[in-house]
């Protein structure tokens, strides 16, 4: 009997599974409703039934199932330890990886969504050829993910990879939702693209399209931006100095083989990444080998790609 893997990914509405063989592309893809409740093995006893129930509808034999790999949407610490939920009720002080292996009998992983997306990129996407990787999700917040040599950089404490609350200006004086303030979020994430395009309009006298009265979002931003509009321009610009800073961090700390953005704001292209590698040139001079910016291409499945990658060396 051929053996599988499952990948995970816990999010705030839905969990995507996939099951793969242990070499290769998924045999399947399917969700199943997240439901939140204060009991700690709610959520591990959905996963578990949702598997086998996918098992069962495809004919396959649950022993079949040989590990599950997670991401989760909080930090998890080097031994496994998750504090809390913030998104999903805020219940934690579990173990999740080993929670689900107690119910299930098989080996078990888990990790923070963002750096296990990271991986997906990594073992399957747009990273699929290097060995160090620095990685971005940049969606309504900026999540993150660091891969050196191969092996995922998640920290003691599972906050490695939190770049999108490292501070790119120290004279904001808006807070971040983290309760700190100049965040690369408050900039480069959806919400702070669209930040930083009201705070010009409110600000200056620059004229532009979005003085029109409508309602301005991430990707009419970067449209004006892409039509040389001076407001959408100055926003991308900004965006790209601050990514860029970051990034050039990056380069002198880790020295990285390329970057990757995913999440929805990526789809934006050359657009982003051309500013990103030019503030990054700028900021790490002494570099010899300066990374690519490149664009995820595995969209909303990194995480279970990613989760499969980790449960792949269980085995």
């Amino acid at each position: 009997m051929e053996k599988l893997i499952a990948g995970v990914d816990v999010g705030g509405t839905t969990i995507k599974i996939a099951l793969f063989p242990t070499e290769g592309e998924p045999v399947c893809k399917f969700e199943i409703k997240t439901r939140v409740r204060e009991e700690k093995d709610f959520l591990w006893k959905d996963i578990r039934d949702g598997l086998y129930e996918k098992l069962d509808a495809l004919g396959i034999e649950r022993s079949a199932l040989a590990a599950v790999g997670m991401g989760i949407p909080g930090p998890i610490t080097k031994a496994g330890y998750l504090s809390s939920l913030v998104n999903l009720g805020g219940f934690g002080d579990c173990y999740p990886a080993k929670d689900l292996e107690r119910l299930m009998g098989i080996p078990c992983i888990a990790g923070n969504d963002a750096n296990v997306a990271a991986m997906g990129e990594f073992a399957y996407g747009a990273a699929k050829a290097y060995d160090s990787v620095l990685f971005f999700t940049l969606g309504t917040g900026v999540g993150g993910g660091v891969i050196v040599n191969g092996e995922l950089v998640s920290g003691e404490h599972g906050l490695g990879g939190e770049l999108g609350h490292l501070v790119v200006n120290p004279d904001e004086t808006d807070s971040c939702n983290c309760g700190n303030r100049g965040c690369l979020e408050q900039y480069c994430s959806a919400t702070g693209i669209v930040r930083m395009a009201k705070k010009f309009l409110l600000e200056t006298e620059i004229p532009s399209v979005l003085r029109d009265g409508r309602d301005i979002s991430c990707r009419v931003v970067c449209e004006a931006a892409e039509n040389h509009d001076p407001v959408g321009e100055k926003v991308v610009d900004l965006f790209g100095k601050y990514m860029g800073l970051i990034c050039a961090h990056m380069v002198l700390t880790l020295d990285p083989e390329a970057i990757i953005l995913g999440g929805g704001v990526s789809r934006s292209g050359k657009l982003l990444t051309d500013p990103i590698e030019k503030y990054m040139a700028e900021y790490s001079h002494i570099a010899m080998h300066k990374p690519p910016v490149l664009i995820a291409t595995l969209g909303n499945d990194a995480g279970v790609y990613g989760a499969a990658a980790l449960a792949r060396k269980l085995i």
